[in-house]
């Protein structure tokens, strides 16, 4: 298992989303236990945002991180778009702080494209950054034209990352976006890594060359598709879930490195794009 740079760190390739966690009573002991059984078998990054239950999934991270060293974990949070000027950014970031319990965030990314300038939202970003409530700040959601605009603008290449949806079924990134992160030398996270439903129709955990490159490595699918999506040592999958055997099962995935054999076979069923396709979300 090899580890990814981000934003100067080294830190585990796989993490933990919390996309609709913290949202109901009777599962938040549950999800608790799923977070904290994550970072005791090496888990560093944890993924949520401020539109997450409108703070209710920071609410939870913060309460699971409570007995683990601050310094060991690498929070991710997201601020979104119409809060993303130079007045609201400070507000919001507190807001966050406060749910996760937290003095900083290692990573804060503008959720998607805001209609407020980018050279204003980075301004802010760079303030709360000097200020030390941020280590780093990247973007989410933005296309290959959404990038190259923002490397252009002053201080843009302080960008950490930027987090899209990416797996098996959904990887018309590999075409522009990720040489281009590659070229960069930024990291890519991926939200959705074993896919929320197979955008064109298959059921993967019953693909026959899944099943088979599963079976050689005594693993279960979602375990080869997280091994798949992190394959090039520059990529921080982020699969959300509430079920602690699951969270050790995806934890486990980092182990499996993929042969090129195994990946032509793959590649075979879903291959690589060969043209520019639109951006997945969601």
């Amino acid at each position: 298992m090899k580890k990814v740079k981000i934003a100067g760190r080294e830190v585990f390739p796989i993490g933990l989303g919390t996309l609709n966690m913290g949202d109901k009573t009777d599962k938040f002991a549950q999800e608790v236990e799923a977070i904290r059984a994550g970072l005791d078998h090496g888990v560093q990054v944890i993924d949520t945002a401020e539109m997450y239950g409108n703070g209710n999934a920071e609410s939870l991270v913060g309460h699971a991180i409570e007995p683990f060293e601050r310094e060991n974990l690498f929070l991710v949070s997201k601020v979104l778009p119409n809060n993303a000027s130079k007045k609201q950014i400070p507000i919001s970031l507190d807001h966050s702080l406060k749910r996760l319990k937290t003095d900083y965030v290692d990573l804060y990314l503008l959720h998607w494209e805001s209609s407020i300038p980018m050279e204003e939202t980075i301004e802010a970003l760079e303030q709360a950054k000097m200020q030390g409530k941020i280590k780093s700040w990247g973007v989410s959601n933005f296309d290959v034209n959404d990038m190259t605009k923002l490397l252009k603008l002053s201080n843009g290449r302080h960008c950490a990352t930027n987090q899209v949806r990416y797996n098996l079924g959904d990887r018309g990134i590999d075409y522009d976006l990720v040489p281009m992160m590659k070229e960069n030398s930024m990291p890519l996270m991926a939200y959705a890594p074993v896919a929320r439903g197979d955008r064109l129709g298959a059921d993967l955990t019953k693909q026959n060359v899944l099943q088979d490159i599963s079976k050689k490595y005594h693993a279960d699918v979602f375990q080869i598709l997280l091994a798949w999506c992190i394959r090039n040592g520059q990529t921080i999958a982020i699969p959300q879930s509430s079920n602690k055997k699951h969270v050790i099962n995806n934890v486990k995935a980092a182990d499996i490195q993929l042969t090129e054999q195994d990946l032509a076979k793959i590649d075979s069923v879903y291959p690589e794009p060969t043209n520019s396709e639109p951006l997945a979300l969601w």
